[in-house]
């Protein structure tokens, strides 16, 4: 097979913070992409020009048509390739064979349409965040397909376009990324591939640092689009299953976690965190209900609602 063209795409926003890490990264990998488009919106820092200086192509949108599905459809048109590989401004990643594994991952058997790679902490991340990192990027890879649901639930379309692939042919067939969504996109497109019949990929040799320490108010607002994401996309829980017990098994696990690090401290938190995210998510799911006031103030992508 010949050598696949490849595109990097990165939606950025004031996101020089994070290019000293990133910059050596991209220099450093053993797969240097074909095309590295930058979707900016609008940043007041010093990192498009910083971007550009790089090498990149840069295209400047207005924040107010940012939309997590939209932009990356957008972004999938302006470059001519046959691999997309989209990432978040704060992933790095961290061998120097990560895109490259990538790639191979989206290679790996015929019918894959997305590989996404291993997530790990950052070096700095606390022990909530390694503990998260653990619990949903495991060591050991594996090719998912629509069969496995019975299995893994609604895990199956677990996806993450943080460090994720797609293949440019099966993308645009399966419609692309949908062009209006708050978030979970990545699993949006995840299920409709599975759907189709094609596989999702989890590549754990494709490792980048990536994660969050997230307080507690932004737990529940992100977990308030997570619930507003699943309550409008029902087909992917009829079609999928729920989580069973996975939220339970998290917490249990967490807790352990928090343990082991001596951390005992921390529980009292960590269960209020828990009941933060089980708030947010009931109050996504009853979004028809609530004033739109009220969405833009506990929403974590505040500016869906700015057009609704």
């Amino acid at each position: 097979m010949a050598r696949p063209r490849v595109a990097l795409i990165i939606p950025v926003r004031n996101g020089e913070p994070h290019m000293a890490r990133m910059l050596p990264a991209l220099r450093a990998q053993s797969l240097q992409p074909d095309e590295l488009l930058i979707i900016d919106s609008a940043s007041t820092d010093g990192s498009v020009a910083r971007w550009r200086e790089y090498g990149a192509r840069v295209v400047e949108i207005d924040p107010r048509d940012f939309n997590h599905g939209g932009t990356r459809r957008l972004a999938a048109g302006m470059v001519d390739a046959d691999v997309l590989i989209y990432m978040t401004q704060d992933a790095i990643p961290v061998p120097p064979h990560a895109l490259q594994a990538l790639v191979d991952g989206l290679y790996a058997a015929e019918d894959v349409g997305v590989a996404y790679g291993r997530q790990l902490p950052h070096p700095e991340a606390g022990v909530l965040a390694r503990h998260a990192r653990a619990f949903n990027y495991p060591s050991q890879g594996r090719i998912k397909r629509s069969s496995d649901a019975a299995e893994l639930g609604i895990k199956t379309c677990f996806s993450s376009d943080a460090f994720c692939a797609y293949r440019a042919d099966l993308l645009a067939a399966i419609g692309g990324f949908p062009q209006d969504a708050i978030g979970t996109e990545d699993t949006h497109v995840a299920a409709r591939m599975l759907l189709a019949g094609h596989a999702v990929n989890y590549v754990a040799a494709a490792e980048a640092w990536h994660s969050h320490d997230y307080t507690i108010v932004e737990e529940l607002k992100r977990y308030f689009d997570i619930g507003v994401f699943y309550s409008r996309e029902r087909w992917i829980r009829q079609n999928f299953g729920g989580a069973g017990g996975e939220g339970g098994r998290f917490v249990r696990s967490e807790l352990q976690a928090l343990r082991h690090a001596g951390a005992l401290s921390a529980m009292p938190g960590a269960l209020l965190r828990t009941a933060a995210k089980f708030i947010g998510y009931r109050l996504g799911h009853m979004e028809r209900h609530l004033p739109l006031g009220l969405k833009r103030r506990i929403g974590m992508f505040t500016g869906y609602w700015s057009k609704s």
